[in-house]
């Protein structure tokens, strides 16, 4: 006697995969003597089926504003143009995957999970306006038109000078069967600040698990104590380092005075 086959409304869920990934350090301490560190992720896939997957890792720290300048000669003078000023801008940034990012995924795919650096978003301020700061009258530059590429792709350059960019197309390694393992270089220039870590995983070149872990770099002993002075009572901070400054001014040349 035949037996029929389960309904489709009751047959088993299909199997669906999954990742799973922790750092081996979620704070990073910096003092004095900092060079820079490297922070371990490890994970693994879970895929009954077993099926070709590929592992990437974003780690995206806290936003800065950058302002750039463009150098013009002017009757045989150099001197910079009015500055242009990006914001939206990562202070720090890495893609990190176990193969190149166009053999994972398709360009629409990687420019909506901005994998890669051509792919940040990267803005100009939506409206042009004039900003004072530190008493300097600076114009900050909203329509930029095709010259945007230009100023935008100089903003990539820079970072990556400073180690603070970077795309590592073989920077995750599959050490065993579902199992890999990430090194992420934090350059001593890393900016101070909650960073935002985040693993996909990729099957036929879409994302089909994802996990977010977090990330703390902070100043530790006196660095932090004159780092959240300075930021948290700037005008107190700013009075007191003239203070110092005038008082050692006066120090030095009470000590090397000739009679």
């Amino acid at each position: 006697m035949a037996i029929a086959a389960p309904p489709p409304s009751v047959q088993a869920p299909r199997a669906m995969p999954a990742i799973a990934a922790a750092l081996t350090d979620t704070n990073v301490r910096v003092n004095s003597d900092f060079r820079g560190d490297r922070i371990v992720l490890y994970g693994a896939v879970f895929d009954p089926l077993w099926r070709p997957s590929d592992v990437l890792v974003i780690v995206r720290g806290p936003e800065q504003p950058v302002r750039i300048a463009r150098k013009s000669r002017v009757a045989g003078v150099w001197i910079n143009s009015r500055p242009v000023v990006f914001h939206g801008a990562p202070g720090f940034y890495i893609a990190a995957s176990n193969r190149p990012l166009d053999d994972i995924a398709h360009f629409a795919e990687l420019r909506r999970l901005g994998a890669g650096v051509d792919h940040l978003a990267i803005n100009a301020p939506a409206e042009q306006r004039i900003e004072t700061r530190y008493g300097i009258r600076d114009m900050v530059v909203s329509r930029l038109g095709a010259d945007y590429y230009d100023w935008r792709r100089a903003v990539v350059r820079l970072k990556e000078a400073e180690h603070l960019y970077d795309v590592d197309e073989h920077g995750v390694r599959f050490v065993d069967r579902g199992l890999f393992r990430a090194e992420i270089a934090l350059p001593a220039e890393a900016p101070i600040g909650r960073y935002d870590v985040r693993i996909f995983l990729f099957q036929n070149g879409h994302p089909v698990s994802q996990r977010s872990r977090t990330l703390t770099v902070e100043k530790v002993g006196v660095e932090r104590g004159l780092y959240l002075w300075a930021h948290q009572r700037p005008w107190s901070y700013g009075l007191a380092a003239m203070a110092f400054a005038l008082a050692a001014g006066w120090a030095a040349s009470s000590a090397f005075r000739r009679d």
